[in-house]
């Protein structure tokens, strides 16, 4: 390179902005982005993006894993021109600013992807590279190349100590995606001390197994930086680049320690620094015209780009191609043909989900998924519609953590509408992932079957009992357990319809009984909860969702015997009963009744609404699902026996008849 002198200058500039955010705010990461300062300069010259244009679709995705470097990423941000100003580094990590802590997608222009806890960032960039491919099958073709950008990742030593980015690597691997980049920022530096005193491993020789192609650099050397980028733009593999970097680099008397990691560096420090590196020790902030017009280059260079692919989108040989697009970009949910089951006498809401999510497909070209190796009893395979990548299924592999977090990225990608699926038990695994969906209001389906102690015999370790109520308190995610198959179809119109709030579809292993016509309430489901059974001079409200509506609804049959008028309410999605208005949760649950909730989980939300709930207190076991059901309550007599306590009447076993569901 003939501009090294330049370099060091835009480097130098990055590292100051940086430190100077971080001792403003008196809180943040100096560390990180002062050693990778090297690496982002020269990166900037090979990256494809339009700062002027975050979303355009045939961008270079740059996914930073460890975002406590977020002070380098804002910096370069400005740098390069996005929509953020000086005036937004100077509040860093202040209420309300756009330089939060950590990145956040939507709330930072240029910001691809919430990472959120480490290692997280490796498998959404596995995503983006997943996403990327499945695209080129879909709208390249021999003449024109419509998608052909790069996947660049940049992580440290504690990503790659996180299980989930082997889970990813490997993958990646497998997949054989050579679209991605991935940078690992190895300056043998944690916050306790050096990397050795827990991490041991050969980085080179796991990637090489898992199938990727390895280099190692100097961090700090411009024209090897370079020199493997321009390699990598050649590359048959996913790309691992070890970048042997120093961390805290030009902080004088600390750099290489882990004093820098997560602390200000000081206010002598710096001076000292900035001294040393030939910049002006009493100015903040500072950037010097040339190094501001040397990154801002991305701009008129991204802008160019960007209008040469549009111009490639309107030849008119790409007809077909166009159409293609057009489809993925705006789906029609109205195309989609719903399956119909009132007819059916019982149907497990597992198997009903699968021809759900069959019908989507056929309508929804973007609509694309897989199970963490369980599609068989998910019933998640999308019947002849091939494999990754040109088709619709994805074989996750048992990868629960890395499949969410990819999922996440397919969804950030701009084309395609993500599910994936496992049993409800190993959504522990991949809650992580499921939070930040939440948190980044982006439209992403999990598939959870297996939803309750009727998993029987597999006993304790695979049956929920706490995810329920874990996944209902998270914000802004839509947790649905539908009672039959014709619920299940309304809480995936409903959820379809929620384009910024992930949604999961807790769902039954055994056959449930199929809802009479007319008893669901269509357009009540949208809203979380209705009243499925109403009595004249009610007294007591039975509330219930998935397999305990229907022992519920005949128990008030039973309790009406007993004179006892219940009213039935099914509430498929707790999340959204909740934010309904008064009026109408009064409407559903008579305030003048007891309360009774019943669900084979643990329930303690329903003390929102109960005077009594009939749940789980402790772990299942292992037993076929109906002993199971009958030894914890949620059977008919169950039911009726905990109802007519709760209105103070003693049940008598003698007057028990059909009560044995």
């Amino acid at each position: 390179m003939d501009d090294l002198e330049m370099l060091q200058k835009q480097a130098d500039t990055i590292r100051f902005l940086c430190a100077d955010m971080v001792q403003r705010a008196n809180s943040g990461h100096p560390g990180a982005p002062m050693g990778l300062a090297d690496i982002v300069t020269v990166l900037s010259r090979h990256l494809k993006h339009n700062p002027k244009d975050p979303k355009w679709l045939n961008r270079d995705r740059l996914v930073f894993s460890g975002g406590h470097a977020s002070s380098l990423i804002y910096s370069f941000l400005h740098l390069s021109g996005y929509d953020i100003s000086l005036d937004d580094l100077k509040n860093f990590r202040q209420l309300g600013s756009k330089t939060p802590g950590h990145p956040e997608y939507g709330d930072v222009p240029g910001v691809e992807i919430t990472t959120g806890p480490l290692g997280q960032g490796i498998a959404n960039a596995v995503g983006f590279a997943m996403a990327e491919k499945m695209a080129q099958s879909k709208l390249n073709s021999d003449t024109a190349k419509i998608i052909d950008h790069k996947v660049y990742a940049i992580c440290g030593d504690g990503d790659l100590e996180e299980g989930i980015s082997y889970e990813a690597s490997a993958l990646a691997g497998h997949l054989g995606l050579d679209n991605l980049v991935l940078f690992y920022d190895s300056n043998h530096i944690t916050i306790e001390g050096g990397t050795n005193l827990a991490w041991s491993e050969d980085v080179k020789m796991r990637f090489e197994a898992q199938g990727w192609q390895v280099s190692r650099i100097d961090g700090h050397d411009f024209e090897e930086i370079n020199e493997v980028l321009e390699n990598a733009k050649e590359q048959t593999k996913p790309y691992l680049i070890i970048a042997n970097t120093i961390i805290g680099k030009g902080a004088v008397g600390l750099e290489g320690t882990s004093a820098t990691h997560g602390a200000p560096l000081g206010e002598e420090v710096i001076r000292e620094s900035k001294l040393n590196a030939g910049f002006n020790p009493d100015l903040e902030f500072f950037i010097d015209e040339d190094v501001k017009a040397r990154f801002e280059c991305a701009v008129e260079k991204g802008d160019l780009a960007q209008r040469e692919w549009k111009k490639l989108l309107s030849e008119a040989p790409l007809i077909e191609q166009n159409e293609a697009l057009k489809a993925l970009l705006n789906p029609d949910f109205s195309k989609i043909s719903w399956p119909k089951f009132e007819d059916s006498s019982k149907v497990a809401t597992r198997d009903s989900n699968g021809q759900i999510l069959n019908a989507i497909a056929r309508a929804i070209p973007g609509f694309v998924g897989g199970s963490a190796d369980l599609a068989p009893s998910n019933k998640s395979n999308l019947k002849d519609m091939g494999y990754f990548p040109t088709g619709r299924n994805i074989h996750f592999g048992i990868r629960e953590h890395a499949m969410a977090a990819m999922t996440n990225a397919i969804s950030l990608y701009g084309l395609f509408i993500p599910f994936s699926a496992t049993f409800f038990i190993f959504s522990d695994y991949l809650k992580p992932a499921a939070r930040l969906s939440a948190l980044m209001k982006i439209q992403n389906f999990f598939v959870w079957t297996h939803d309750s102690i009727g998993v029987g015999e597999d006993g304790p370790t695979h049956q929920p009992i706490e995810q329920l109520s874990q996944f209902r308190a998270m914000p802004n995610f839509y947790t649905f357990r539908p009672a039959d198959a014709s619920e299940n179809v309304e809480c995936w119109k409903k959820a379809l319809s929620m384009k910024n709030s992930p949604s999961a579809f807790v769902l039954s292993r055994q056959k449930l009984q199929t809802l009479k016509a007319g008893e669901v309430e269509f357009g009540e489901v949208a809203k979380g909860g209705y009243l499925i059974k109403k009595r004249e001079n009610a007294t007591l409200t039975i509330i219930a969702s998935g397999s305990e509506l229907m022992p519920s609804l005949k128990a008030a049959c039973h309790l009406e015997l007993a004179g006892i008028n219940a009213n039935v309410v099914s509430v498929p999605c707790f999340d959204l009963f909740v934010q309904q208005d008064k009026s109408y949760i009064d409407k559903v649950i008579d305030p003048n009744t007891k309360v009774l909730a019943v669900e084979a989980a643990s329930g303690n939300e329903w003390y929102r609404f109960a005077d009594e709930v009939l749940g789980m207190s402790r772990f299942g076991a292992s037993a076929p699902a109906g002993e199971l059901f009958s030894k914890f309550g949620f059977t008919i007599k169950g039911i009726k026996q905990k109802a007519m306590s709760l209105m103070g009447k003693e049940y008598k076993e003698t007057e028990a008849k059909g009560e044995k569901l």
